[in-house]
């Protein structure tokens, strides 16, 4: 009679909900995201715009940073324009006879290098602060998050004004620069969420162990903050691609040899009121059109990922 009381009250308790895989996961994700249209549809522009910049060499009609295929004679040409090269500049052509498409595709490539560069080192940095001081916690929490605190009270276009004046222009140092005016957002997210898990049970009695304090740090702590890292990494990319051109515009961002969005608007700046729209409209379009797209597909991120908003 006791074997059976035991096996029914076996069989009454519930059991553990079976443990996602990493491709069930991907699979979970990617259905929620794909419920809002707006977001796939710029996720599809992104794409469209990746492909673009990268492979502008093969797509352009023209390296218009290559000045021995510049001719002088197409200079102001309007959009629709057939040059002297034999191909219609569609977006036309800027004061030094530059064809706007091309300079805008490679422009893009100047603008994705410098924002996922700037996006995943200042990831990389944000996330060492942030656990290191919610980890050890005391006075080094204290010291961290102090600067991180103050860092956050200063407008980040002009710590980097600052920084590019000091480092001068090139993308390495424009790279630098939005690392160091970036990375405390990461720092102090990941330090919200990691304080959190930090005094949960599993971290306890991974700490009681002799496992080293790299391998709690990456191996059990950091992938339970990573989700509110990625939404934040994605509105950081969008804006490290706006710092960069509004640098440029200001003419302390990248030198006029090299392709940016922001020394094309701000070329064609002086041309706005003499007809010549084309020069600064059509990269600002470009501009808009890629920060609007990637803060709408870190919008959606943030709403899967937000465990409020689970089925």
């Amino acid at each position: 009679m006791m074997p059976e009381i035991i096996a029914e009250n076996i069989a009454a308790v519930p059991s553990a909900p079976p443990v996602e895989t990493r491709a069930e996961r991907l699979r979970n994700f990617w259905s929620d995201f794909r419920e809002s249209w707006v977001a796939v549809g710029a996720l599809i522009v992104i794409g469209v715009l990746l492909f673009l910049s990268f492979g502008a060499p093969l797509v352009s009609p023209q390296d218009p940073y290559d000045m021995a295929m510049l001719d002088w004679l197409d200079a102001f040409l309007r959009p629709g324009t057939e040059g002297s090269g034999g191909y219609v500049h569609l977006l036309g052509t800027d004061n030094a006879g530059r064809d706007m498409l091309s300079a805008i595709f490679y422009g893009l490539r100047t603008s994705f290098v410098i924002g996922l560069s700037a996006g995943a080192l200042a990831l990389l940095v944000g996330i060492a602060v942030g656990l290191t001081a919610a980890y050890f916690g005391g006075r080094i929490e204290a010291l961290l998050m102090r600067i991180v605190d103050l860092q956050l009270s200063m407008p980040a276009i002009l710590l980097a004004l600052v920084l590019v004046a000091m480092l001068g222009q090139g993308i390495v140092q424009i790279i630098l620069a939005l690392v160091v005016a970036q990375y405390a957002y990461f720092a102090r997210t990941t330090h919200g969420a990691a304080k959190v898990e930090r005094g949960k049970d599993y971290i306890e009695a991974a700490r009681s162990t002799p496992l080293p304090t790299h391998r709690v740090l990456f191996k059990h702590l950091l992938p339970n903050v990573l989700p509110p890292l990625i939404v934040v990494a994605t509105v950081q990319v969008a804006s490290a691609i706006a710092l960069e051109a509004t640098l440029s515009f200001l003419g302390v961002g990248l030198p006029l040899t090299e392709p940016s969005l922001g020394s094309l608007i701000s070329n064609g700046f002086k041309y706005i009121h003499s007809d010549r729209y084309w020069l600064s409209i059509y990269p600002g379009l470009a501009l808009m059109l890629t920060v609007v797209a990637i803060n709408l597909v870190g919008d959606q991120v943030r709403k899967v990922l937000d465990p409020r908003n689970s089925r």
